[in-house]
Order: C-alpha cells, then sequence, then structure tokens
C-alpha cells in the first residue's frame, strides 16, 4: 500500500506551530531588521512556508526517495546519457577531506594535494584525448562545448580573422547549435547519408573562408563511428576551419583511437559519464575540454601548472579567454573522474569500452528481431531503433513504448531523438549492465510489442503518477505553491 505522505506537498502536510529545528537564544546584542536592510527591501510578511515536525520531513523526503528510479535501482537504457554505474568507492574518495573541505579560495600552497590530482588529470586526459592543452573549468558537457568555441574565437582574433560559421550534422546533440550561437556563429546543418554519417559531398559544399568550427560527435548521435573523419578533418583544414568533437560518446572508443589522432582539434569530455560520478537531475557534472598546442593559450584561466615540485593555478595567461567558473566548478565530479582512471589504467578504460560496444552489439541483436533498427546490423556503444512501422500497424508510439517499460521496472529510454530518425528509441546499455540485465530487458521490449496496443497506451499502470501531460507542464509549470 503506497504511503500517501510519499504523494503530498509539504505544504499539505504543514500544521501552525510544528518545528524542525529550534535556534538557541540570541547572545549578542541586536538592532531591528529595518536597522540592516532598507525598507524596500523588506517583505510586509514572512514567506508562507510549511511548517512540520522532525519525523514528517525525515518521512517526506525518505518516502519521496522510494518512488525515484536511479542506477543504484534500475537499469538505465538512455541512449546519449551513458547512465552507468558509478563505484561507491569513487564517493569515498571524492568524500575525504582534503578533498571535500576545501575552500575555493585558499592559497595554493595549502592545498597542494588537491591541485596535483587536478594537475595529473590534467595530464591523463591529454593522453587519452591525443590534444595537449587542458583547461579543467566547464562545469558541464555544454559548457565545454561553449568554453570551446569561445577558445576558437579567440583564437581566429589573433590570427586577424573574423570567421562567422560552424557547421553541425542534422544529428548533433541540439546543444552543438546553441553553444555557436551564444558564442555569435551562425550555424549552417550539414545532412546525413542515408547510411547516418556525414554527407562529406554537402559538407564540402558549405565549406569557405567563414568556416571557423565543424562540430562533429564522433562515434555520433545514431551509435556509428564516421569512417571518413580523416578526410573531413582534411578538408576542414584546409579551408582553415578547426574541428570540434564532441565527447559525449567518448564510452566507445576509450583507449582505442584518440580524437586528436584522427584529426580534432578541440573537445569535451563529459566525466560524470565517460569516468565516473553522479549524473541526473542537471548536475552536478564537469565538462573539460581538451585542444590542440595552437589553442592552449587561449583556455580558460587559471590552469593546474607544475614548477620543480610545487603545483599552482596559473593566472598569467595573457590570450586567455578569461575565467568562465568559478576556481574548477565541481571539483568532487573531477576527483572522481581521476580514482575512476587511476583505478582502471590504460588497458582497463579499453575493456570499458570494448565491452560497452559488445553490449550494445549484444541487445542491437535482439531487438531488431521485432523493432526497426535503421542504421546497420552493428553498432558502437548505442544504437538507435524505431517503432515507425508499429505506429503504422498499431497506432503505438516510442513514447507508448517507453512510459510502458517503466511497468517492467526498467527506465525509460530516450526516445524522439535524434530527429534524423522517425519515433526513435536510443538504447545503452553501457558496460556495466550484465548478461542477465540485458535479456530481460529486450524480453520486456518484446512483449510490449506484442500484447494489444491498448495496454501501452495507457501505460504505466504501477506508477505514483499514471500519466503527466508533458507538454502542459512544459508551457504551463507550477514552480510555488500559493495559499489563497
Amino acid at each position: 500500500m503506497r504511503n500517501q505522505q510519499a504523494t503530498q506537498l509539504l505544504f499539505e502536510l504543514s500544521k501552525v506551530g510544528r518545528r524542525a529545528t529550534r535556534f538557541p537564544r540570541i547572545d549578542v546584542p541586536t538592532g531591528g531588521v529595518s536597522d540592516l536592510f532598507p525598507a524596500e527591501h523588506l517583505a510586509d510578511e514572512p514567506p508562507p512556508l510549511p511548517e512540520l515536525a522532525e519525523p514528517d520531513v525525515v518521512r517526506h523526503y525518505t518516502n519521496l526517495s522510494t518512488l525515484n528510479m536511479s542506477v543504484d535501482t534500475h537499469f538505465y537504457p538512455l541512449g546519449s546519457c551513458t547512465m552507468k554505474h558509478n563505484p561507491k568507492r569513487n564517493e569515498r574518495i571524492a568524500a575525504m577531506p582534503g578533498f571535500a573541505h576545501v575552500h575555493p579560495y585558499q592559497s595554493d600552497d595549502s592545498i597542494q594535494g588537491l591541485l596535483e590530482v587536478l594537475y595529473s588529470l590534467q595530464e591523463i586526459l591529454a593522453e587519452i584525448s591525443g590534444l595537449p592543452g587542458v583547461s579543467l573549468q566547464p562545469a558541464a558537457g555544454a559548457h565545454g562545448e561553449l568554453t570551446a568555441l569561445m577558445t576558437a574565437k579567440a583564437y581566429f582574433e589573433d590570427q586577424g580573422e573574423n570567421r562567422t560559421r560552424v557547421l553541425a550534422p542534422d544529428s548533433a546533440h541540439g546543444t552543438n547549435p546553441a553553444s555557436a550561437k551564444m558564442v555569435g556563429f551562425d550555424t549552417v546543418t550539414i545532412n546525413s547519408t542515408v547510411a547516418g554519417t556525414v554527407d562529406v559531398e554537402h559538407l564540402m559544399a558549405n565549406l569557405d573562408e567563414q568556416t571557423a568550427v565543424f562540430m562533429i560527435t564522433n562515434p555520433s548521435t545514431l551509435g556509428l563511428f564516421e569512417g571518413r573523419i580523416a578526410e573531413i578533418a582534411q578538408l576542414v583544414h584546409s579551408a582553415g576551419g578547426l574541428i570540434y568533437l564532441d565527447g559525449a560518446n567518448m564510452n566507445a572508443i576509450l583507449g582505442i583511437t584518440r580524437p586528436g589522432d584522427f584529426g580534432a582539434d578541440m573537445m569535451h569530455f563529459n566525466p560524470h559519464k565517460t569516468f565516473s560520478g553522479p549524473h541526473g537531475g542537471g548536475g552536478p557534472g564537469a565538462g573539460p575540454i581538451c585542444v590542440t598546442s595552437k589553442l592552449a593559450d587561449f583556455l580558460p584561466k587559471p590552469v593546474v601548472t607544475k614548477d620543480g615540485g610545487r603545483y599552482y593555478l596559473d593566472h598569467d595567461r595573457p590570450k586567455s579567454i578569461g575565467q568562465v567558473r568559478s576556481f574548477f566548478g565541481n571539483t568532487g565530479v573531477l576527483v572522481r573522474a581521476y580514482a575512476y582512471i587511476s583505478t582502471h589504467g590504460p588497458d582497463g578504460l579499453k575493456r570499458v569500452s570494448e565491452n560497452a560496444v559488445l553490449n550494445a552489439n549484444y541487445l542491437l541483436c535482439q531487438v531488431k528481431e521485432f523493432l526497426s533498427v535503421p542504421h546497420g546490423d552493428r553498432c558502437m556503444h548505442e544504437f538507435v531503433a524505431s517503432t515507425k512501422d508499429l505506429k503504422k500497424e498499431k497506432k503505438l508510439t516510442a513514447m507508448h513504448i517507453a512510459k510502458r517499460i517503466l511497468d517492467y521496472g526498467y527506465h525509460a529510454p530516450t526516445v524522439y531523438f535524434p530527429l534524423t530518425v522517425p519515433e526513435a528509441i536510443m538504447l545503452e546499455p553501457t558496460e556495466t549492465e550484465s548478461k542477465e540485465t540485458l535479456d530481460a530487458f529486450a524480453e520486456a521490449l518484446r512483449r510490449i510489442v506484442e500484447e494489444p496496443p491498448e495496454v501501452s497506451m495507457t501505460a504505466p499502470h504501477s506508477t505514483a503518477v499514471n500519466r503527466p501531460d508533458e507538454v502542459r507542464a512544459a508551457r504551463q509549470p507550477q514552480l510555488i505553491h500559493t495559499k489563497s
């Protein structure tokens, strides 16, 4: 039986006079509030906050947690989001006082241990990417994209060039054109071929002296490796442009190939996806970027530098784009990434990618028996299925399947992305899932496809909330509680 408290708002549980905390008597001189703050900044009445006892608060949030899905409780087949298990060992390391209790404004000499870890991580990411210049500042993948494009713009300005255009494939993450626009570039969409790869001829037709950057995700959001990536890089470089690699899918190529070796000039990592760390709900995250040596001078400052046996934050970087985040952003995520990489080592990281690709192909071989997989019989770390045919036959959509799979105890997969595949269902099992989990998930999908469509059209049937109107929720969000 579901606990009613789990579905009630704190305001609905509130009773006047209840308190979870009682503060000690003030033992210092006090003045009136009006003496401390200008009158125009004072409210006439205190905010209408809920009043609850401590057990009410604890039970409320504990009950809410039982309604959540998480990587610790459920399989997350989210394509492109790489929701894999995060080792608890790395959580304990990141919680050590020397990492967790450091203040951002401590002197360099008092945080030598942390700076050594960050410096080592810079060196490791440079080696994995094949790109020597590294900044750990960006706080997310999209922030890394933005920072890299700012770096590129500063580089061209330093060269006396005013390039205005960024090119991106039609299967790219939506953050790619958004980041370009924020930096002031115009975005040009490059078509895909029938096979799902970049249409090189269309790319060539759009390359000119105004091309600043070609942004490419490789492996792509379709789970395909661009076989002509070296040729693409050569074409862009011949036009004077730069290659930006969206590193969202590095989980497929760690230790196997390096973006710098196949022509990338810039890239970002998602350490919370590729390595280790909590992921979801908007953060916390990190988005370190790696660049070629000719772009390194323009990276955000400070950069962790080593002088003999001492580590310090180097602010003396006259060509830098400046600081893009306070200190190094979510440093705890970077520590987790360092612990993850150090635990695996070079051979272990290669096995991570090999197993991620193996798991994705194993799941693909089962799913293609009952769902269309438009782009081939093989994939990298993820693949995209489609319910286009089912929609015609049974009116069964990708959204119906996503909602129904919740009844089987699995998080919904990514749906309707990439936009190049109609009724897309994007699946990424990651290397951390067992064969038994993949078999059970594939069987659940098969049952959903074979059962009467009206069952899925009214799903989920087992969740606290059945079928919320996601369109209305986006257009008319209820962000605050007001009392009538």
